[in-house]
Order: structure tokens, then sequence, then C-alpha cells
């Protein structure tokens, strides 16, 4: 079955708001097998809004609208969707005397436009909303197409809060889903990848999930990452599980050691699971990143575990005076140089007693404008990797804006420490 979602608000057409109650109904209704196919935002606006509700009913099977159901002239969703399928608008009493009962509880008067919040669509069902005013609405309806054929389709109305709508879809939305719906399920796998260009992720598995007519594939990019999701629908879980596992088993074994996950982990999880595994302790010493690297290792929970911590060595004087890099490597090499990275590394460790010591030294943006790196271009950036044997270091050209800069180097870090424990 083929789901669509309206978001309804004109703050959401602007950018100082975002639509994540889609993204929650989305993952709610694949869990029970159901595709989203379109996703629709629509703003306070009833002419746009009954022309979207219009083709939604046209091309899918179920319709949730998210958002206009408050008491201001602005919240239309009820009337636009009543509109749309010609129906009246009727008065529920048990709603109107749970509106009164909610502001009596609260020694509050009643505004009369909260009336409009007892408003339901002739043949709906409320939904009662345990943390808000509005209900929500549900609604199973017969349209005609104007071939003369009929299709079933059930429209489900809820306020737009997300701590509203989450609880009335919980408690209400789900538990009826799940009833009407026929058996279906979904598997998904999702590999991910780091610093590979997507175009040649594409070239090289292309050829394998191609094959896989019933596996609907996408490829994702961004933050120096791709990740190739898998999706399939069958009659039974194992079948569908059965069928992402064959597809990604078979990319598994193109793309090998470049998949750092397959199982959806993130870069920084996969790396702390190794560094347990091994025993192992990681400190590390951050210059332009300022904290990135350690704010993302420690985003995991139980980090502490194969994590120490590090510093930020933003100054020549903290690389002195922390890490222990000569002043002679500063002035001779500048702050970024491979000489300082390795020195960070080393002295991380030592200073630490970590395993393994971790550096990042580099040009974020803009360009120093005199000194030792002066010459050196915006994105040149060095990391280093020490151990109890060895020290490696490798430089980077990252391209891009600051904040681009920041984040590619924790990625090239992470995934260097990756290869190295692998």
């Amino acid at each position: 079955m083929i789901a669509e979602i309206i978001a309804v608000g004109s703050e959401m057409l602007t950018p100082h708001r975002q639509d994540t109650n889609s993204l929650f109904l989305t993952a709610g209704l694949n869990d029970l097998g159901v595709e989203v196919g379109f996703k629709t935002i629509v703003g306070d606006n009833p002419h746009r809004l009954v022309e979207a509700i219009h083709n939604a009913l046209r091309r899918a099977d179920i319709l949730i609208l998210s958002g206009g159901l408050g008491p201001t002239e602005d919240d239309l969703t009820r009337e636009c969707v009543a509109e749309a399928l010609d129906l009246n608008l009727l008065t529920d009493a048990a709603a109107v005397l749970a509106l009164q009962a909610r502001f009596k509880a609260r020694r509050m008067e009643m505004p009369s436009n909260n009336l409009k919040q007892a408003q339901v669509i002739d043949g709906a069902e409320l939904l009662p909303n345990p943390n808000g005013s509005a209900p929500g609405q549900w609604l199973e309806t017969v349209i005609r197409t104007a071939a003369g054929h009929t299709h079933r389709r059930l429209i489900i109305l809820l306020p737009g809060p997300p701590k509203e709508l989450k609880a009335i879809y919980a408690e209400e939305v789900r538990p009826r889903l799940a009833e009407v719906l026929p058996p279906h399920f979904l598997a998904r796998r999702v590999l991910r990848m780091a610093l590979i260009p997507e175009s040649t992720v594409d070239a090289r598995t292309a050829p394998i999930y191609r094959r896989f007519a019933d596996v609907e594939t996408t490829i994702l990019a961004g933050h120096g990452e791709i990740q190739l999701h898998f999706l399939c629908a069958k009659d039974t879980q194992e079948e569908a599980e059965d069928r992402v596992d064959q597809v990604a088993e078979l990319v598994e074994r193109e793309m090998g050691d470049d998949i750092f996950s397959s199982d959806g982990e993130s870069l920084e999880e996969i790396v702390l699971l190794m560094l347990g595994l091994r025993g192992l302790k990681l400190a590390v010493a951050e210059s332009c990143t300022g904290g990135l690297l350690a704010e993302r290792i420690t985003a995991i929970p139980n980090a502490s575990r194969n994590f120490l911590g590090g510093a930020i060595v933003y100054s020549n004087e903290l690389k002195i005076g922390f890490c222990k890099v000569p002043a002679k490597l500063l002035s001779q090499h500048g702050a970024v140089s491979p000489e300082v990275a390795r020195s960070l590394a080393e002295g991380i460790r030592e200073r630490t007693k970590a395993s393994l010591g971790l550096s990042i030294t580099g040009i974020a943006g803009p360009a120093i404008p005199d000194g030792p790196d002066s010459d050196k271009p915006v994105g040149l950036v060095y990391i280093g990797l020490a151990d109890e044997e060895d020290t490696q270091v490798k430089r980077f050209m990252i391209p891009g804006d600051r904040d681009r800069v920041r984040l590619w180097a924790t990625q090239y870090a992470l995934e260097m420490l990756r290869h190295t424990l692998q």
C-alpha cells in the first residue's frame, strides 16, 4: 500500500521550522509494511490544501495530514478535507464536553473559537489527544474517479505539535492500522562507506543491485560518507530479510574493506567497537577541529570504556605545554606540518598513557596571515596516529568552507584509525 503525508502550515515553508513529523510517520508506516510514496508541505491556503488533498486521494491508499487542527482562523485542515470529499462538518457533543472540562481543570475560560476543535468530518471517528486540545480524526471512505472506478481510502488527521502527534499515533493510529492493513513485511539493510566518491560506489554496485528488481536501492551521499539503503517488501519477514541479505552480501563482496558498517552503525561506533575488541585505549589531540573529533566519539554511549579523552591544543603554547611539542618544530615547520602532527600524536599518547594517540592539525580557513604556515593553503590537514611501535602521518587536502574542512578532517581521522585497527 502507498501512503502520502501532507504537512500543513505556512511556518514549514520558511527557514525557521522543519517538518520532523513526516520522518516519524514514515518510520512508523514502514514498520507496518506501508511505503510512503509522497510527502507534501502546504501553507495555510485553503485552495492549495484542497488541491493537495485531491492529488493525494488519486495516488495514495492512505493519506495522513499533520497540523492545521488548532482553533484559529488559519487552521483549515478539517474544513479542507471535508470540502475535498464533499462532506459536512458536524459538532461532536462529547468533544465539546471534553474541551470544556480541559479548560475548567486549568481554571481557564474557554474561548469560543476552541469549539472549532470539536468539529468532526461526517463519518469520521475522533482520536483522543492526551497531550492537547485538538483530537485527531480517522476516516475510511470510498472515492470515485472520473472514469467511474471506486477506490477505498483511509484518511487520518493528526495535530501538528510532535508530542501530540506521536502520542495519538502510538495509542490510536498504529493499533488501527495493524488491524486493517493486509499482512506485509519490510526488511532493510544499510551499508556505509567513508571517503569514496558516490559515482565510484554506484559504478561498482549498480550491476549488482539492478539484478534485484524487488529490492529498492537508494544511495545517499554526504559528510564524507556513502550509504547504500536496501528495502524489500514481502509476504513474510523471512522472505524480505533473505532478499535484502542476498543483495547486501554481493555488494559487500564487491566493496570489501571499504564498507565500515553493514548494519547501519556510524564510523565512530565501529571504531569504538574495534578498540574494545582489541582492549585498546584512545586519546586525541585536536587543533583545527577544536574538539569535534572527541565530540563525535563521546556521543556514543559507553565510549569511556575505550576513549580516555584528549586536548584541544589550538595555540602553539598549549601544543608545547600539554603535548610536549618542541618549540623548534613549530618555528621551523609551522603548526600545520607532518612533524607537528607526529609530535602531537606521540605527545598525547604519552601524556595520557593511552594505547593510541590520534592528532589533527590543519588550516580550516581563512588563510593564516603570517608566520610559518602563511604560505599553506586552506584545507591542508595532517593527521597523526601513534602506537607503542610506530607513528604514521598522512596529508589531506580538503576542499570547501571551514565547517566542511573540520568535519571531513574528523572523518579522515576515524577512517585512518579504522584501517589501522583492521
